[in-house]
């Protein structure tokens, strides 16, 4: 049998076929491949899949079957011609480079055919897709395969966000945001990683209460309630120890978006007469109620987050968690000790509630404001929501722990001048303490927010 050797084939390019080798035993170069005297080939995509061209496009161009383009529009549109006269299972892809196609767009040039059985062009207008056409038929033309952008590639696996004062502990991000301020999340995470953030939201302390004029012997304010305490487990963002106000709460899944923050102010103290609440704390679907006022001289105190201490002669202190929520945001405000007392009852605190007035006439012991709880969100602990003192006669209440203030202690007519006496601590949700007689009473502590999450 006769062969024929040669050794060398010229180049050849879009000239329909060639079958090399014998019957049974053949390779054939298909329409569409480019085979250079350097040995450089191009377009053998198989049916339905491009081999891709590294030269970057940046302006028109017309595809050849089989390869597949980056194309970068940073300068402008792009306009890609397909090939002219395609045959079933031509293939041409196409990829926005620099992820600019939203802006400047890649047009597909039909030169004749169908795209999607539509006789117009095909726009990609969407960033970092990329996308493979093969012609099927004269009735669809070309048709999308395989499509995808981008930000599909890499999904990051944990929380990001940005906002407030930013720390970390070990793998632990942790936003602090002692003023309003805006936690935006640019990650949602995913279970694999973290997709929830724990949260410890306190608002504003109440003002503590005072006489109703200025004079002798005119009475005693109640203490002002620590700001409403919230918080999560601890289980979402690391075993750091929780306070017990967090026992069992889950931590919230922060989808991509902004949240704004608002950090309550303290309440302000009386001026001869109740002072006021403090002011709400928010972050997501969070809520903290701020505390509630100290009472005047015959006054409740006022409910809220925590309830204000009664004043001298009011029938009882302002209930704590209003509204309500579980696990409670916190105490009941402390009664006063009663006409004869001259004592004003202690604000209530997350932890505990305030404690009545004691003692009598000249003698009388303001009530002892209720205690807060400690956490270690911030990877050390720090106790908050602690109830502002009532204000005595004898002696002033002293403060729940947690950053309230401590009672007034002032009896003019019995010569005993004002003295004592401080406001919440800023940041802790503290109440006001109260004050007596002729002193106005203190300004309950501003709240904060603190946000934390596993990034790494």
């Amino acid at each position: 049998m006769s062969e024929i050797k040669v050794n060398k084939i010229s180049p050849r390019t879009n000239c329909g076929t060639v079958t090399l080798g014998d019957s049974g035993d053949t390779i054939t170069i298909p329409a569409g491949v480019s085979i250079t005297n350097s040995g450089t080939a191009s377009g053998f995509g198989a049916t339905g899949a491009a081999s891709w061209n590294t030269t970057v496009k940046t302006g028109d161009f017309t595809a050849v079957s089989g390869e597949g383009y980056f194309v970068n529009t940073t300068s402008g549109a792009v306009t890609v011609t397909l090939p002219s006269s395609p045959s079933a299972g031509s293939v041409v892809a196409v990829a926005d480079y620099a992820n600019t196609a939203d802006t400047n767009n890649i047009i597909l040039n039909r030169n004749g055919s169908n795209i999607e059985g539509n006789a117009s062009n095909f726009t990609i207008n969407q960033e970092g897709v990329a996308i493979t056409f093969v012609y099927v038929d004269g009735t669809k033309g070309w048709i999308t395969t395989d499509t995808g952008q981008s930000s599909d590639a890499f999904v990051n696996s944990f929380v990001e966000a940005t906002g407030g004062t930013i720390t970390t502990s070990g793998n632990f991000k942790i936003h602090t945001f002692t003023g309003p301020g805006t936690f935006t999340v640019t990650s949602a995470g995913t279970a694999c990683g973290s997709n929830t953030v724990d949260y410890l939201v306190v608002a504003g302390g109440g003002g503590g209460g005072t006489g109703p004029s200025p004079g002798p012997a005119t009475g005693h304010g109640g203490g002002g309630g620590a700001g409403g305490y919230r918080e999560s487990s601890g289980a979402a963002s690391g075993c750091y120890t929780a306070s017990p106000l967090g026992s069992g709460v889950s931590g919230i899944s922060v989808p991509v978006q902004a949240y704004p923050i608002t950090v309550g102010a303290g309440g302000a103290g009386g001026n001869f007469g109740a002072g006021t609440n403090g002011v709400n704390s928010t972050f997501s679907s969070i809520t903290s109620t701020g505390g509630g006022s100290g009472g005047t001289l015959t006054g409740n105190g006022n409910t809220g987050g925590s309830g204000g201490g009664g004043g001298q002669m009011g029938p009882a202190g302002g209930a704590g968690n209003t509204p309500p929520v579980s696990p409670p945001q916190g105490q009941n405000g402390g009664a006063p000790g009663g006409p004869n007392t001259s004592s004003g009852g202690g604000g209530g605190g997350a932890g505990a509630v305030g404690q009545t007035g004691t003692g009598s006439g000249s003698c009388g012991v303001g009530g002892i404001g209720g205690n807060g709880v400690a956490s270690s969100i911030t990877a050390s602990p720090v106790t908050r929501a602690g109830g502002g003192g009532g204000a005595g006669s004898g002696s002033p209440g002293p403060a729940g722990s947690g950053g309230g203030g401590t009672g007034n202690r002032e009896c003019t007519g019995n010569g005993k001048p004002s003295t004592g006496g401080s406001a919440g601590t800023a940041n802790t949700g503290g109440g006001g303490g109260a004050a007596g007689n002729t002193t106005q009473g203190f300004t309950g502590g501003s709240g904060v927010v603190v946000i934390r999450y596993k990034f790494q």
